[in-house]
C-alpha cells in the first residue's frame, strides 16, 4: 500500500512533551478524535508495553512506536516532531528523538510487518529525516511527508545519449536473443530511475534497493522487485536479483532475460548481459523440478534473510568478519535435527516481535550472529532459535575445497529437510545458498 495514503494533516503535530510517554499521549489524542471506538488508555498501555519489550528507536533521532488493536480501520499513522528533542531509553545518552512516527494497526491487517518495514526504511534516510525536522511549519512538514512516503523524491535519471543508446540496444538484443524480459538496474542512478524512462514491447523488470509503489501509469515497468542488499560485484548483483525474481514468480527457470545496468550511483549504463536462467541455475535443478522455494517459505522471508546475510558479509560486527548460518523452512523436520548449544535468546517473545520481517529484528539478529550455531527460521519468518547445533549428514554431495563445518551443516540440512540454508563465510565473506545439498554462491569472495 502507498504510505502517503494513511497520512492525514490533522495527525501531524509539533510535540510539547519532553518525554516519550507524554509525546505518545499527544499523538494518541489526535488519533482518537476521528475514531471514538479507540480507547486512549489501552493504546498507551500497549505502546509502552512494547517499548519495555523491545525498543522502537531506529536511530537518526527517529522512533517508530507501534501497536495492534481491534478496530475496523487497517492503519492510523500519527507523526510528531520535537525540535528540542525527547528522552528515549533506546537512544544513546547524548541522543534525543526529534521525530516520532506512531503506527496503530488493526488486528486484521495482514501486511502489518511489511508496512512497518516500509516506514522504517523511509525514515532511515538522513536526507529525508533532516528535511522533516527542519521544515519551517507543519504544512511544509506534511507536504514533505507525503512526498517522501509517496516515493516522488528520487533524482531523475540522466537520459544522455549513451543511456538512451544502451536502452535501445537492450531491447534490440533482447528481441534478437529471444529474451522474454528486460531487467533494468535502477540503482545505477542516484535516487533511482525515473518512471517512463524506458518503454518496451517486452516485459520490463526494474531492480532497486528502494521501495517503489506500483501505479496505474502504463509507462511504468511491468514488474518492480526490491533487492535490499547488493554485493559490489556485478554478477553477484545480477544473480541475487534473478533469485528474488524467481522466488516471486516474476520469471521462470526456462526464461532468458537481457539485463542492463551500471555502477551504483554512476548515472551511466555501461553493461548489457544476456542470461539464460536455466543454464545459470542448472545446479539447483533436479530432474524436471524447479521448486527453488519450499512450499512453506514466503518469498519475502527468503529475501529478508538474504539481505541480512549480505549486510553481515559486508559490514561484519565491530569491524571483524562474522560467519553465520540461517536455516529457513520445514520447521517440524528441522526441529528433530537440531539441538541448542546455548539458551535460546528468542524464547518467550511474541512471534510478531521475533519475525525476521520486523525491521527492529535487524540489529538483534546481527548481534546474535556471533553465537556459534544456526538461526532456525520458520517459513513465515518467525525466528525460532539462535545458537542451534545441526545434526544432519549428507554423503551424496561433495563441497568445494576450503569450506568448513558450517557449509557442511548447511548442505546436509538442506538435503534431509525441505528447507533452504544460507551461509556467510567468516573467512571470505561469501554468501552462499544451499538447496537439496547444492551450493549457489550469491556473492563473490572478498579478496
Amino acid at each position: 500500500m502507498r504510505l502517503d495514503k494513511i497520512i492525514a494533516r490533522g495527525r501531524v503535530l509539533d510535540l510539547r512533551s519532553h518525554d516519550l510517554e507524554g509525546a505518545l499521549q499527544e499523538l494518541i489524542a489526535v488519533s482518537v478524535e476521528s475514531f471514538p471506538d479507540l480507547k486512549p488508555e489501552a493504546l498507551l498501555k500497549g505502546l509502552l508495553a512494547r517499548e519495555s519489550t523491545m525498543t522502537t528507536y531506529l536511530g537518526l533521532g527517529v522512533a517508530l512506536p507501534h501497536v495492534r488493536v481491534k478496530m475496523s480501520r487497517r492503519y492510523i499513522l500519527a507523526i510528531g516532531r520535537s525540535r528540542i528533542g525527547i528522552r528515549h531509553d533506546g537512544a544513546l545518552a547524548d541522543e534525543r528523538v526529534h521525530l516520532i512516527v506512531m503506527l496503530i494497526a488493526g488486528e486484521k491487517a495482514r501486511d502489518y510487518l511489511q508496512v512497518l518495514a516500509s516506514i522504517a526504511r523511509q525514515v532511515k534516510e538522513q536526507v529525508l529525516v533532516d528535511s522533516l525536522v527542519n521544515a519551517s511549519d507543519l504544512d511544509t512538514l506534511y507536504e514533505r511527508l507525503v512526498g517522501g512516503f509517496g516515493g516522488i523524491r528520487p533524482v531523475q535519471a540522466q537520459q544522455n545519449r549513451i543511456n538512451r543508446l544502451m536502452l535501445r540496444e537492450a531491447e534490440r538484443v533482447a528481441a534478437g536473443a529471444g529474451c522474454g524480459a528486460v531487467m533494468v538496474f535502477g540503482d545505477t542512478f542516484i535516487g533511482g530511475i525515473e518512471r517512463g524512462a524506458f518503454e518496451s514491447r517486452l516485459k520490463t523488470i526494474l531492480v532497486t534497493r528502494n521501495p517503489i509503489e506500483p501505479t496505474d501509469d502504463k509507462k511504468d515497468f511491468t514488474e518492480t522487485i526490491q533487492v535490499r542488499s547488493f554485493s559490489s560485484q556485478r554478477m553477484a548483483q545480477l544473480r541475487s536479483a534473478i533469485l528474488v525474481a524467481l522466488t516471486r514468480g516474476v520469471i521462470a527457470f526456462t526464461d532468458r532475460i537481457c539485463c542492463v545496468g551500471g555502477m551504483t550511483g554512476s548515472n551511466q549504463f555501461d553493461t548489457l548481459v544476456v542470461v539464460d536462467i536455466e543454464r545459470e541455475f542448472q545446479t539447483l535443478l533436479t530432474g524436471q523440478t524447479a521448486d527453488l522455494l519450499p512450499l512453506d517459505v514466503k518469498p519475502e522471508v527468503l529475501e529478508r534473510v538474504i539481505a541480512v546475510a549480505t549486510e553481515l558479509a559486508v559490514e561484519g560486527r565491530e569491524g571483524r568478519p562474522v560467519g553465520s548460518l540461517f536455516v529457513v523452512g520445514d520447521n517440524e523436520k528441522v526441529a528433530t535435527l537440531t539441538k541448542p548449544l546455548v539458551l535460546n535468546p528468542f524464547f518467550g517473545y511474541k512471534e510478531e516481535d521475533r519475525n525476521i520481517l520486523n525491521p527492529f529484528m535487524d540489529e538483534t539478529v546481527k548481534e546474535f550472529s556471533s553465537i556459534d550455531g544456526a538461526f532456525i527460521i520458520r517459513g513465515d519468518g518467525v525466528v525460532e532459535s539462535a545458537g542451534s547445533l545441526i545434526q544432519a549428514t549428507d554423503s551424496n554431495h561433495t563441497l568445494p575445497g576450503g569450506l568448513g563445518s558450517r557449509h557442511a551443516a548447511a548442505a546436509a540440512i538442506s538435503v534431509v529437510a525441505n528447507c533452504i540454508s544460507i551461509v556467510v563465510s567468516s573467512s571470505t565473506g561469501q554468501v552462499s545458498l544451499f538447496r537439496r545439498g547444492v551450493m549457489l554462491p550469491l556473492t563473490e569472495k572478498r579478496r
